[in-house]
């Protein structure tokens, strides 16, 4: 098992670039199964789990051609449906979450998909009744097999119809989205998610020739086309990256930019770090944050403790609160962070409480934070990284302590920050890779 060992308690300093949106390129990689012609996408992440999604393109017949680092040329001309069935991609399917992207671009374009039950994050139960709900209301048919772990789907002529999601899911928002771009007839999809991805996704499509309208509302009508063309797309950075960047900075006192950040499509992340009382400022599209002894924690106007919560977009994206949580650790002030979505993304803080962290674990989604305004510096100790988020967390509370951290599991924060190690190290930190 690799392990990250870092001596903290350093200011670090200098520019840094976040990557390409990794939940952005999950969705769009998926799209190019949608047309025979090719698609050229740029700012692509190298993590994990996105290489995996390269890999299983390939896996299913797509001609993948690596133009440069961050750059892939797609061309789904010779799709290999038999594919489906074969071990191969029960193992790779089922280690990744951001597999079940596919089904609505195969749906769409072949009428018929399979999927094992997708793997990924340890944070608690994450269904897919909105992805398969949806596809069911357009015409699929599904079938889950509970002894093989696999779901089979039949959809031989998709129509367009009214849905109403059940919840405003992103990745099943964009599966509909893609399942209905080719169906016959026009959809409308209510409720619909409305976070800055799954706009570029929107505007991927139309791009190719879909007709999509509602762009960035919760209301999209997409009226079916018989067929796609090629494009060229460009991933956003990502949001995750950039709100980890500016918690990084405030817990080390460190002078950091965070460059070509697309600020317009940051939506209230840039608030909520301000309302825990860190000072950045904006140059150009650059994310300026200076050296800070401290930071002080916003209340509610009747002078109440802060509550940070998770909400569909353009709420507070849920993959920052875990940074919240770490930030809030060292502020002047107290916070109650409430993790609606999943009910196992909180239980990394027993960790944080062995560094020295006040934190009261209300329950599997609340926990309070009594801030130690940095009075009383983070000590290092050894742990293990349970989920991508909570990995990045640790590691933001291990440059921020005293004394020598070891954080093992690191394959979990590599699915999602690409060579983060070496990054920082460009910085100024101590952190090498055991």
């Amino acid at each position: 098992m690799n392990a990250f060992e870092i001596r903290g308690g350093k200011p670090l300093k200098g520019e840094i670039i976040p990557q390409g949106a990794k939940n952005e390129a999950l969705q769009v990689l998926s799209a190019v199964l949608l047309t025979k012609e090719k698609i050229t996408i740029s700012n692509i992440p190298d993590i994990k789990d996105v290489n995996k999604l390269i890999e299983l393109l390939e896996d299913l017949g797509v001609d993948v051609k690596r133009l440069s680092k961050d750059t892939y040329q797609f061309t789904a001309a010779n799709i290999n449906l038999d594919f489906f069935h074969s071990q191969t991609f029960k193992a790779k399917g089922g280690s990744l979450r951001g597999s079940i992207m596919i089904v609505g671009p195969l749906l769409a374009r072949f009428g018929k998909a399979a999927i094992p039950k997708p793997g990924g994050d340890k944070i608690g139960r994450r269904r897919l009744d909105t992805h398969f709900l949806g596809f069911e209301k357009l015409g699929a048919k599904f079938i889950y097999n509970a002894e093989t772990g696999f779901f089979n789907i039949d959809a031989t002529k998709l129509k367009g119809t009214f849905i109403l999601l059940d919840e405003a899911s992103v990745t099943g928002t964009a599966n509909i989205v893609m399942a209905a771009v080719l169906a016959q007839g026009t959809t409308t999809i209510y409720n619909a998610a409305c976070e800055p991805y799954l706009q570029q996704l929107c505007k991927m499509l139309n791009r190719m020739g879909a007709k999509i309208s509602g762009i960035g509302s919760n209301l999209l009508t997409v009226e079916g086309v018989n067929e796609l063309a090629g494009t060229e797309h460009r991933l956003l950075p990502d949001m995750i990256e950039i709100g980890s960047f500016i918690g990084l900075a405030a817990m080390t006192e460190s002078e950091i930019t965070i460059k070509d950040v697309c600020y317009n499509e940051l939506g209230i992340i840039p608030d909520v770090f301000r309302r825990m009382g860190i000072q950045f400022e904006l140059r150009g599209d650059d994310i300026y944050i200076p050296s800070q002894k401290s930071y002080e924690i916003d209340t509610f106007i009747d002078g109440s403790i802060l509550t940070v919560a998770d909400a569909p977009w353009p709420g507070f994206t849920p993959d920052l609160l875990s940074i919240i949580l770490v930030v809030a650790t060292q502020a002047k002030g107290s916070v109650l962070i409430h993790q609606k979505m999943f009910e196992s993304r909180l239980f990394f803080v027993d960790k944080l409480i062995d560094m020295g962290a006040q934190i009261i674990l209300c329950d599997p989604h609340r926990a309070t934070v009594i801030g130690l305004d940095k009075k009383y510096q983070l000590k290092g100790i050894e742990m293990t990284s349970p989920d991508i988020r909570a990995g990045v967390s640790l590691l933001i509370a291990a440059l921020s302590a005293s004394g020598r951290s070891t954080i093992y599991n690191i394959e979990q924060i590599e699915r999602g920050y690409q060579d983060i190690d070496t990054r920082l190290k460009a910085l100024g930190a101590d952190i090498r890779r055991l």
